[in-house]
C-alpha cells in the first residue's frame, strides 16, 4: 500500500511498508535524518500533550501531586517496618535506610511510571489518531514526561530525607549522579515506543507490564541491596536496572561507584534501546491507525 501526502510547504511524502519517503530527500541515514526532523517539528505539540496529560492526571484527584510523594512514603515505610519487626533482614547500606531506598524508589519510579503512560499513550489517544494526521511520536514523548515530571516532585522528598538525617550529599556526584540518570529515560522510552505498538494490538500488555514491573522491584537491588555468591546476585550483574538505580544513588550518596565500566556498556545499550524503538515506532506509524 502506497499513500501520498501534500503538506503546506509542498513536500511529498510517499507511505509504504518500509516507512515514509520524502521525494527530494536522499543520502546516508535519511531515515534518522527525517525522525529527527519530525520531532522537531513535532515539539510544541509534545509539549502541549504533555501539559494535557499532567493537567488531565491531577484535576479530579483530591491530593493532587502529594500521591506522587505520599505513595513512595507508603511503600518505605512499609518495608522499614518489616525490617524492624524481623520480618525482612536488610543489612547496612552505608547510609540511613530510608534514603537508600526513598533514592532507589524515586529513580525507578521515572522507569515505571514513564514506561506505563507511554504504552498507554496511542489507546489513550485512540480517536485522535483515528481522525488526525500528526505526528504519532509526540503522543508517547509527551507521556514519558508523566515520570519526569514524579521524579522531580519526589526530589523534594529525597531532599527532605537528607535534612531529616543530617547527611550530607556529595555535591561533585550529585551534578553526575543527575546525568547517569539520563539512560534510564532513554531506555524507558526506547521500550515505550515498542509497547506502545503492542498495546494496540493485544491490550492485556498493560496488565501484564504492572506483573513484570513489580517482579523487577524486587529481584533487583532498589529497595535492598543483594549480596553474596547466590543466584539472584550473580542474575543481578546482568541485570541493567541493578547499574540504572545503584550507578545514580551511589553517586548522589558517596560521591564514587564501583560499576562505571558497567553502568558506560549499560548506557550505551539505552541509547541503542531508544534509536532501535524509536525507528521502529517512525516506520509503523502508517498503520497504527489501522490496529488501535
Amino acid at each position: 500500500m502506497i499513500r501520498m501526502d501534500k503538506r503546506k510547504n509542498n513536500t511529498r511524502i510517499t507511505y509504504s511498508p518500509d516507512g515514509p519517503c520524502v521525494e527530494g530527500r536522499e543520502g546516508l541515514f535519511l531515515k534518522t535524518r527525517l525522525m529527527m526532523s519530525e520531532l522537531v517539528t513535532a515539539r510544541e505539540l509534545v509539549w502541549r500533550l504533555f501539559v494535557r496529560d499532567f493537567s488531565a492526571k491531577y484535576r479530579q484527584s483530591l491530593l493532587g501531586v502529594i500521591w506522587a510523594i505520599l505513595m513512595p512514603f507508603i511503600t518505605v515505610g512499609m518495608f522499614v517496618g518489616m525490617n524492624r519487626s524481623g520480618v525482612l533482614t536488610i543489612k547496612d547500606v552505608g547510609m540511613p535506610y530510608p534514603l537508600y531506598a526513598i533514592i532507589g524508589l524515586t529513580i525507578w519510579s521515572l522507569f515505571t511510571v514513564g514506561l506505563t503512560a507511554c504504552t498507554n499513550s496511542l489507546v489513550n489517544a485512540g480517536a485522535m489518531v483515528v481522525k488526525i494526521n500528526f505526528p504519532k511520536v509526540a503522543l508517547v514523548l509527551a507521556a514519558s514526561g508523566q515520570g519526569v515530571v514524579e521524579f522531580f516532585i519526589r526530589m523534594v522528598l529525597i531532599a527532605l530525607t537528607f535534612l531529616y538525617y543530617g547527611v550530607t550529599p556529595s555535591w561533585s556526584g550529585l551534578f553526575l549522579g543527575f546525568i547517569c540518570i539520563i539512560p534510564c529515560y532513554l531506555f524507558m522510552a526506547g521500550i515505550g515506543f515498542v509497547l506502545s505498538l503492542v498495546a494496540g494490538v493485544m491490550r492485556d500488555i498493560v496488565n501484564v507490564l504492572s506483573i513484570v514491573l513489580m517482579a523487577f522491584m524486587l529481584l533487583t537491588p532498589i529497595l535492598y541491596p543483594i549480596k553474596g555468591d547466590n543466584m539472584l546476585a550473580r542474575a543481578n550483574v546482568w541485570n541493567p536496572f541493578n547499574y540504572l538505580v545503584n550507578v545514580p544513588r551511589d553517586l548522589i550518596v558517596r560521591g564514587h561507584t564501583d560499576f562505571l565500566m558497567e553502568f558506560s556498556l549499560i548506557t550505551l545499550l539505552s541509547v541503542t534501546v531508544f534509536y532501535m524503538g524509536w525507528k521502529l515506532f517512525y516506520l509503523a506509524q502508517t498503520k497504527i491507525a489501522e490496529r488501535i
